[in-house]
């Protein structure tokens, strides 16, 4: 990401939170976002796993 648009992300995020906020919201708030786009380009890359594949991983022996 292009550091202009970072920082204005960045501002964008900070202005969203409440006045109360504290390093954690913050910090919490920079995790999701972080993990959103990770998986936005996993997903562009095509490194997902089929619903049904995780089905079968997880479901129970019978």
């Amino acid at each position: 990401m292009e550091k202009a648009v970072l920082k204005k992300e960045i501002e964008n995020m900070l202005d969203d939170l409440p006045d109360d906020a504290n390093w954690d919201d913050l910090m919490y708030k920079i995790y999701v976002r972080q993990s959103i786009e990770q998986g936005l380009e996993d997903s562009k890359a095509g490194r997902t796993v089929s619903h049904e594949d995780i089905k079968k991983k997880y479901q129970p022996a019978k």
